[in-house]
């Protein structure tokens, strides 16, 4: 036998034999693959069993929690009466429906589209003025070279977002209220105090400024794991070519920023209509409806005060259709800028 047809080693016949082609549909078993390759989804169920059993519960508490509820919806077509019996469901089945009399009266109500104007004027400062600051912040500590320092500055940075509204609300309404430390200042200079917390001119500022405080701090850990992913042998290469910090930080950490930044200015934008109920709600009697009423503090008002249930739903329902339009639109905003989004094309 001549010396070129046999294998001179194990090694060799394991290759020979991994590069011989085998027949689709052969007793091998090679029917569970398609012909790109990829495994069938019964062989990838088989495969990744385990992990979707761990995650089975987390599943079924989103159904239960989130996807269920939203069949509750039904009531804003409805009189709905929640003591027709002690059964909620009970209570659904036997209101009267009403159709879209109750949207007709929301689109004729001027306090919803005061709640609408305030919402949006809300987001559109919160977006200029806050989105921003995370990624400023990121920047200001990424640059930092010690990491003692680096450190200390994002626990002191993330430290806010963990007091309550009611504790943040309490300590501007010490700096900047009738009796606060700003007031007390003025005063001792010979000036007239200031109470801005009460003030409606200055309240969507206020509430935006408190929103900054004590969030700006734990939105920056997203952007700080973007910019951990950035090679140092990309600064080092700008810096050679002679690049200033500002030319690295435009052209180098920027664009690894930049599909980050389009992801949560996408979610940012589908959150539009959803402003901070608990901190408005907090402030709403200081200065007003007229000044503070959101579509969130719209509809608790109208359902659990008034008793309204299936106005208060109609109200909501027309705040998630819109939202969710908000976030496809901003999805397809992102895709004509070469970004992914929420989900890819």
């Amino acid at each position: 036998m001549s010396h070129s047809t046999v294998p001179r080693s194990r090694a060799e016949a394991d290759d020979t034999t991994a590069k011989v082609p085998v027949a689709s549909g052969g007793a091998t078993g090679s029917g569970e693959k398609r012909p790109s390759g990829k495994l069938s989804l019964r062989l990838r169920f088989r495969r990744d069993r385990l992990l979707l059993l761990m995650t089975l519960p987390a599943l079924v508490l989103v159904l239960l929690f989130n996807y269920v509820p939203i069949l509750g919806n039904v009531v804003a077509f409805q009189e709905y009466d929640p003591y027709i019996s002690d059964n909620g469901v009970v209570s659904i089945l036997n209101s009267p429906w009403v159709g879209l009399e109750n949207f007709q009266r929301i689109f004729e109500d001027s306090a919803f589209w005061q709640a609408v104007q305030n919402t949006l004027v809300l987001f559109f400062l919160q977006l200029v003025l806050f989105f921003p600051i995370p990624i400023l912040l990121a920047l200001l500590i990424n640059s930092v070279v010690r990491p003692r320092v680096r450190a200390i500055a994002q626990a002191v940075l993330y430290l806010p977002h963990f007091f309550s509204w009611v504790l943040v609300i309490a300590v501007f309404q010490q700096l900047l209220g009738g009796a606060g430390l700003l007031s007390q200042l003025l005063r001792s200079h010979g000036y007239d105090g200031l109470d801005l917390m009460t003030d409606p001119n200055t309240f969507k500022f206020l509430v935006t400024a408190e929103t900054v405080w004590k969030d700006a701090g734990w939105g920056i850990i997203v952007f700080l794991a973007a910019l951990a992913s950035v090679s140092p042998d990309l600064y080092e290469a700008a810096a050679m070519d002679g690049a200033s910090r500002w030319r690295r930080i435009w052209h180098v950490t920027l664009p690894a920023l930049r599909p980050v930044i389009a992801l949560l200015l996408v979610l940012r934008v589908g959150d539009a209509l959803t402003v901070g109920f608990e901190q408005i709600l907090l402030q709403r009697d200081a200065v007003g409806p007229g000044a503070a009423e959101v579509l969130d503090t719209f509809v608790w008002w109208n359902g659990v005060r008034n008793q309204d249930f299936g106005y208060a739903a109609a109200a909501g329902l027309v705040k998630g259709v819109v939202s969710i339009g908000l976030v496809l639109a901003a999805n397809k905003v992102a895709h004509l800028m070469g970004e992914q989004g929420v989900y890819k094309k």
